[in-house]
């Protein structure tokens, strides 16, 4: 029997079998089920990465693009990003450790979803996380974390960053 986490994420892709084998190859996922219609499309379709089960299906004709963003906690974001991108997903925020003891960056699937891809690789309070935030490295790192996002989602050469409170950048 499938257990599902609270919430379980869908993911309405043009090519969901695609979606699949990149999950699989990038996250280890392994799959559940797919439901094949009669058009050659497919209805729904499960896959386990971790402990959440990942649910999606084939975008309908007429439908608009709803790419999807998803953050998968991973061992090692140097090499899963490495994975992603032989894949066949493209780079929108290189890899960095935050503040808050996490590695990760981001990219893009074939498919149009980004995946925020990050390991923990240290135990970090929000007190510790906060003021890490002032020094020039990390401060740096959530800069281009915002901006990088932004330049993707807004489809702009240059990316607005917020100024973090409390920490003076």
């Amino acid at each position: 029997m499938t257990t599902y986490t609270t919430v379980a994420p869908w993911i309405v892709t043009p090519d969901t079998g695609r979606l699949l084998d990149f999950v699989t190859a990038v996250f280890g996922g392994t799959e559940l089920g797919r439901v094949p219609l009669e058009d050659g499309s497919i209805g729904h379709a499960e896959i386990r990465v971790g402990d959440t089960v990942l649910l999606a299906f084939d975008q309908r004709p007429g439908w608009p693009a709803m790419p999807s963003l998803l953050r998968v906690f991973v061992a090692d974001a140097d090499a899963t990003m490495r994975r992603a991108v032989e894949a066949g997903a493209r780079v929108v925020t290189a890899v960095a450790t935050q503040a808050f003891g996490q590695r990760g960056g981001r990219v893009r699937d074939p498919f149009g979803n980004i995946w925020w891809i990050s390991a923990v690789v240290e135990e970090v309070t929000a007190e510790e996380g906060m003021r890490r935030l002032g020094e020039p490295s990390y401060a740096a790192a959530m800069r281009d974390a915002q901006e990088s996002l932004d330049r993707e989602l807004g489809g702009t050469a240059a990316g607005a960053a917020g100024r973090i409170l409390g920490t003076g950048r």
